[in-house]
């Protein structure tokens, strides 16, 4: 898995509502990739969506990766 599908993953536990989630994570990523690695969890049932807009990382399913240390400052900006 690549650093920005381990920090997309890592900041939906912070924040579970994808409008919110894409508003925080614009500051590093561009919107595209946001999009793109969403939906390639989402695929890979990594995360799930629950109604329209909460996405939830799928612990039955796969177990959240280890955040990186070079990935921590960005995680703690957003």
């Amino acid at each position: 898995m690549n650093d920005k599908m381990t920090l997309i993953q890592h900041a939906i536990e912070k924040y579970e509502r994808e409008e919110e989630l894409v508003e925080k994570l614009k500051n590093i990523l561009s919107e595209k990739d946001i999009q793109r690695n969403l939906d390639t969890l989402i695929g890979t049932q990594r995360v799930r969506r629950i109604g329209p807009e909460i996405l939830q990382n799928n612990h039955s399913h796969t177990e959240l990766p280890n955040l990186p240390e070079r990935l921590k400052p960005l995680l703690e900006k957003i």
